[in-house]
């Protein structure tokens, strides 16, 4: 099979594709054939050792000093089961299904064994492959951050700050079916697109709109961008209000946690899959409550295209790879 390997840390002249051996699924484990991957904005950041400040050297110690120990870099997949291993009983080949390698990674290749038990599940009938792997890692980590860290409820007011990324844009929709207020946060050429998504309101950051000027505003604020300064976002809070930050520095996660007043609280972190939360993203498909963003489609064989355009910071939604011959 063909992978992408990723050989140093920088830009995508690093990146090679390569033949490798196709995996053989062990007990418990089974090996899809991908119909879709994406490359994320956390594959872009490993690549490009794009990482939050305070965090360069922590990437390295855990993923590589002078590269990634596991060359092939991507999480969320889609596509058909071809082979299952020993004791396997959730799945059978031909199975159509969808997830997340997570910090194994692996995705960017044409195919990749996961375990039986592990954030896989499968494919909903209402979406294609390329819609299906668009999903697992924006809808993971708004899920993990508006129900477990925001532990967001009806009625209470969400603002989503970056809301036409791929986190933004599952955040926008999760939180209305959570039956939250949600206030979008973007550009004013991605409004109409966040508005469609659910959002009640719409902030145009580049219209000259501050949407921390009002004091006392949200009952949280989820922050997938992390550019504004912390103690405006947390005046914007109610009293107990919670700010969930995506994507912040070591300095901003230090301060965050003596910010808080009035039961105001900030919370961080990295989400982790899980397959409970890939059934419940399947059920929000199903149900009508959550749809795939894809900015951009790119064949495997022009990744490096892929990555350059999730380095712009202006995709909308999800950057989908492709086998060559769709």
């Amino acid at each position: 099979m063909r992978a992408v390997i990723c050989r140093a840390y920088g830009g995508t002249e690093h990146l090679e594709i390569v033949d490798r051996a196709l995996p053989e699924p062990g007990p418990g484990e089974i090996r899809v054939g991908l119909c879709a991957g994406t490359v994320s904005v956390a594959d872009w950041r490993i690549r490009s050792l794009t990482v939050p400040p305070g965090y360069g050297l922590v990437l390295r110690a855990a993923m590589g000093w002078t590269g990634p120990r596991q060359p092939v870099l991507g999480t969320a997949f889609s596509g058909v089961v071809e082979a299952v291993g020993e004791g396997v009983t959730r799945f059978g080949p031909g199975d159509e299904v969808f997830g997340s390698t997570g910090m194994k990674m692996g995705a960017h290749a044409e195919a990749v064994v996961v375990p039986e038990d592990g954030p896989v599940v499968h494919k909903p009938h209402a979406v294609i492959h390329s819609q299906a792997a668009a999903l697992p890692f924006g809808a993971t980590t708004a899920l993990q951050f508006l129900r477990d860290r925001g532990r967001l409820r009806a009625k209470e007011r969400l603002c989503v700050v970056g809301a036409s990324g791929a986190v933004g844009t599952a955040a926008v929709q999760i939180g209305r079916a959570m039956g939250a207020h949600v206030t979008a946060v973007c550009s004013a050429a991605n409004a109409d697109l966040v508005r469609d998504l659910g959002a009640r309101e719409v902030i145009a950051h580049d219209e000259g709109e501050d949407p921390f000027a009002q004091e006392n505003r949200f009952d949280v604020i989820l922050d997938a961008v992390g550019r504004a300064p912390l103690k405006p976002r947390m005046r914007a809070l109610r009293r107990r209000g919670r700010l969930l930050l995506v994507y912040a520095g070591i300095g901003t996660e230090i301060a965050s946690r003596f910010a808080g007043r009035g039961g105001r609280r900030a919370r961080g972190g990295i989400a982790h899959e899980s397959r409970a939360d890939m059934e419940e993203i399947a059920r929000l498909i199903e149900a009508g409550d959550l749809r795939a963003v894809i900015d951009s489609r790119y064949p495997f064989t022009e990744i490096a295209r892929a990555y350059d355009r999730v380095a712009t910071g202006r995709k909308r939604g999800a950057v989908v790879l492709l086998p060559d011959d769709i």
